[in-house]
């Protein structure tokens, strides 16, 4: 019995490692279950999902030209069908200047120069006030000594 990309064995696991687990198959080959893809969670230790010896369904993901075999039981496990969302009805988007419902009105695109020199000034407006008030708790340039 040859091992397919996709197929589905069943197989035992005969080694636990902090990576993963690896899994005789039915050919008498072993591959490897990354940890990441023994279970649907994260997964903190192995020890707490399979058992040396446990026999598990396991999908081939890959296999390897030097014969290694990529495994996962996450993947083995039939997958929940997710309910289809209904459709929600398209509606065309307002992207004119116009006024919108409410009547009011909209501020006029800015271009490229008109934003960068207003936040230029409110910049400056806020680094000034940022100096102001650390140089008066600092004492320095025109505080007042007593």
């Amino acid at each position: 019995m040859s091992i397919e990309v996709g197929s589905k064995v069943q197989g035992k696991v005969t080694g636990i490692t902090n990576f993963g687990a690896f899994v005789e198959l039915p050919n008498g080959s072993t591959g490897l279950v990354h940890i990441s893809e023994v279970a649907d969670n994260y997964v903190k230790d192995i020890n707490d999902h399979l058992k040396v010896g446990e026999m598990v369904e396991v999908k081939v993901m890959n296999v390897e030209a030097d014969g290694k075999i990529g495994l996962s039981i996450r993947k083995a496990k039939p997958q929940p069908e997710r309910p289809e969302r209904p459709e929600r009805p398209h509606r065309p988007r307002n992207n004119n200047h116009r006024s919108n419902d409410r009547g009011e009105h909209r501020q006029p695109k800015e271009n490229f120069e008109q934003k960068m020199a207003r936040f230029l000034k409110d910049s400056e407006d806020r680094l000034s006030t940022l100096k102001r008030a650390q140089d008066s708790k600092r004492g320095g340039r025109g505080a007042r000594r007593g």
